[in-house]
């Protein structure tokens, strides 16, 4: 294996750049439900066709293995890229919200899951084991700036009196470019890293999550419901509360950035289990202040920016937990799974969190959030007590 220093930081920040500028395509589906409601649907209408998207995933993750082999991953990441371009044409084009508009959101599935799922395992191929939470959370301080800028875009639109859809132009023009800079680094990574048996298959997925990584997947797939759930339909929650729903996108923004910049060092190196620990009760905070906290715009900010602290850091550090306790030789396939339960999650549960909307109202999704996210915070809880236990007694048998 290499670090990041072998491989050139140049590469390496280059790399973290064409990731930003993919992310854009997914950051700008926030704005659909907004999108929607202008030509005449619902929140439910809106989570159908971000829904759409976990389909095409489960395909993406089966195939991104093959890709990998057959083209390399920065190449297969270029090539299934041009759907996240096509797929923010397509939402800005089509009239309407019915089913050519879910056509697109398959496109947006396949590209995306590709790119989610190949990226870090990039990354685990290139640095060594030890330095792997550093550099997750580089490129996923990354992908989060890519999709929280895609709705500030549709502000910044708004702002200048131009339609939404000029968002989803600008998201698939910087994806174009996001494409390009990974085709044109797919020869380098090559040259260092291949992707080698990363393909998914069922021996290795009972292997995996019959072990201790079982348990970060299954934590990456209640935060998606959770990221997924109040960020795609965070234009109505701010109509309900009369606030400007870019305040959330840019406190978010504002604090998953800084958060790497200045803790995401200092976190990586602490006890794995206590910072997921820790981090998911930040996250467990930040849910429970959109319930019952906000009343104007600074604690909707602070409510924000409290969600890109807790949410994104515990991201870092359960991709890094997976790939470190995986079985032997499943590392691939271990973050495979990782970001299927993620899919699950951020592409699922928007179908049902819209529905919930249409049918029960906002209030009765932010207590469904609210307890998804205890129970998140709870499994983190759960294995703290089960590792002092095991200590305990392994202490009374020596």
């Amino acid at each position: 294996m290499h670090s990041p220093s072998t491989v050139g930081a140049k590469t390496f920040a280059l790399f973290c750049l064409a990731s930003f500028l993919l992310s854009l395509s997914y950051g700008s589906t926030f704005l659909l439900s907004l999108l929607i409601h202008s030509r005449g649907g619902n929140e439910h209408d809106a989570g159908s066709v971000i829904s759409m998207a976990m389909l095409s995933t489960f395909v993406a993750v089966l195939l991104s293995g093959h890709l990998a082999d057959a083209l390399g991953a920065a190449r297969a990441i270029a090539g299934m890229g041009v759907l996240l371009v096509v797929a923010c044409l397509g939402f800005a084009m089509m009239p309407g919200f019915g089913q050519g508009l879910m056509l697109f959101g398959l496109a947006l599935g396949l590209g995306w899951g590709v790119f989610y799922t190949l990226g870090p395992i990039i990354v685990s191929l290139l640095v060594e084991p030890q330095q792997r939470a550093k550099y997750f959370a580089l490129l996923s301080g990354s992908m989060l700036s890519g999709i929280g800028s895609g709705p500030l875009l549709g502000r910044a639109a708004s702002a200048l009196d131009l339609p939404l859809t000029t968002a989803f132009y600008i998201a698939g023009v910087a994806s174009l470019v996001g494409v390009v800079m990974f085709w044109r680094m797919g020869a380098q990574l090559k040259q260092h890293a291949n992707v080698p048996a990363s393909r998914i298959s069922w021996a290795a997925s009972r292997r995996v999550l019959s072990s201790k990584a079982g348990f970060a997947i299954l934590m990456v797939g209640l935060g998606g419901c959770v990221f997924g759930g109040l960020s795609s339909f965070q234009t109505s929650y701010a109509a309900a509360h009369g606030l400007d729903y870019s305040l959330f996108f840019a406190g978010f923004l504002s604090a998953a950035i800084t958060s790497r910049l200045l803790i995401a060092g200092v976190v990586v190196k602490r006890d794995a289990y206590r910072a997921a620990c820790v981090l998911s009760g930040i996250m467990l905070g930040a849910i429970a202040l959109f319930a019952f906290g906000v009343s104007g715009n600074l604690s909707y900010l602070l409510a924000a920016a409290t969600l890109g602290v807790g949410y994104g850091l515990t991201y870092s550090v359960i991709n890094g937990l997976v790939a470190n306790e995986a079985p032997a030789g499943t590392t691939s396939q271990a973050l495979l799974l990782f970001s299927l339960a993620y899919f699950v999650g951020v592409f699922g549960f928007p179908w049902l969190a819209g529905k919930i909307i249409v049918d029960y109202g906002m209030p009765v999704l932010m207590l469904s959030l609210l307890v998804i996210a205890a129970l998140n915070w709870l499994i983190t809880v759960a294995r703290l007590i089960r590792r002092r236990l095991s200590a305990h007694k392994i202490l009374q048998v020596s």
